[in-house]
């Protein structure tokens, strides 16, 4: 029998590498599995704060650790990451505010089932993940929009909406919705299933998630799996 399809949140920063890949096997798997997955971009930095959590990044060994880590990473997870020439700069002093900010006002006013916002959340991970780029002025959020076929015009209302107090709001108002539900850090996927919610923090934790929602875990790529069977 055709079973109800599960919602499935998706809680994300682009700040975070390992959000991307989160972001990438949820996009990849959003046909394969019987859900309806919801972005909802967040801010890393309010969560960090609101958790009372620390970043890798200011413990040495971790910070050693999660270099090695993100280039095993790309590999399995076939995504282009390379780390910025200085991560430090460009997550803990730069940030992501003023992005996740444009891709709330691109969610606001995207017609087409969240298309825009998948779009323009990979190209602004591609930007600092990837060709280590700005993230963080207008110029570099405009080109990240129009990589993807935004219009000038469109991008210039994006940006100023971006800076409105609905905008801001939202924002705010997700990242607390993602510690309501004990954020500790992202990506975190909420699982709505059978009327409970189960919580999953990482990219790591998808063979537990399949197996919560009743779906098979095919690998990081289950297109090439399915292409075997």
């Amino acid at each position: 029998k055709m079973t109800s399809r599960k919602v499935v949140e998706l809680f994300y920063d682009v700040v975070s590498p390992y959000s991307w890949l989160g972001f990438e096997i949820m996009c990849r798997y959003r046909n394969v599995w019987n859900i309806d997955l919801k972005l909802r971009p967040a801010f890393l930095g309010g969560i960090m704060q609101g958790a009372g959590n620390k970043p890798p990044a200011v413990v040495p060994n971790k910070f050693k650790y999660m270099n090695k880590d993100l280039s095993r990473l790309r590999e399995y997870f076939a995504i282009p990451l390379h780390p910025p020439s200085d991560p430090f700069e460009a997550m803990f002093q730069k940030g992501s505010l003023s992005a996740m900010r444009f891709l709330v006002a691109v969610q606001e006013r995207d017609k087409g089932g969240d298309k825009q916002v998948e779009q323009v959340s990979r190209e602004l991970w591609r930007r600092i993940w990837s060709e280590d780029k700005d993230i963080t002025q207008p110029a570099s959020l405009s080109e990240a929009a129009m990589e993807v076929g935004l219009s000038d015009s469109d991008i210039k209302e994006l940006l100023e909406l971006s800076n409105t107090h609905e905008i801001k709001d939202k924002l705010k108002k997700t990242t607390q919705e993602a510690l309501d539900y004990g954020a500790f850090g992202l990506p975190m996927m909420v699982c709505h299933v059978n009327g409970k919610k189960e919580m999953f923090f990482g990219s790591d934790r998808f063979e537990l998630m399949a197996h919560c929602i009743g779906e098979k875990w095919l690998g990081p790529e289950p297109e090439k799996s399915t292409a075997k069977l």
